[in-house]
């Protein structure tokens, strides 16, 4: 096989990192169309919301099972108010600070973030200990964000 499966993931998760500053772009674009970055959220997220359930009808997917929902610890629900400041987030900063600066910021705040989850291995993440190189990656993030901001 010419493409192994980590490879397929990491193709995966690059096009979904590529869309985000797009997506900030023309949610920012739809703010200044419709009076302000929450209306353009609301509409993202209701476009998103019936797109999943044309995959999810077409796709023929089971609709989730009442009892596991319930069982599910209360922060497990959050993730869509977390993607609700995010996309509220980047609409609102896309046209202040730009596209290389905003998610480079983005992302130092993803890896700072990541590395506590790792080492604490919560919400479904394998444990991997805080080390001097996983710190240092994460300085070295920060260089470069002053070094886009500040060029």
């Amino acid at each position: 096989m010419i493409f192994s499966t980590i490879t397929i993931w990491a193709a995966l998760a690059l096009l979904a990192g590529a869309l985000m500053p797009m997506q900030s772009g023309v949610n920012s674009t739809l703010a200044q169309n419709s009076e302000g970055a929450i209306w353009a959220s609301f509409i993202s997220f209701v476009v998103g919301t019936l797109s999943l359930f044309i995959v999810a009808v077409l796709t023929r997917q089971e609709w989730p099972a009442m009892a596991s929902l319930k069982q599910a610890p209360w922060w497990a629900w959050t993730g869509g108010l977390m993607g609700a400041v995010f996309v509220a987030t980047s609409a609102f900063l896309a046209p202040r600070l730009g596209a290389a600066t905003m998610m480079a910021l983005f992302v130092a705040g993803q890896l700072t973030m990541s590395l506590m989850l790792d080492h604490f291995g919560w919400a479904t993440f394998p444990q991997h200990s805080i080390n001097l190189w996983r710190v240092l990656g994460v300085v070295m993030l920060f260089c470069g964000v002053l070094l886009i901001r500040f060029n």
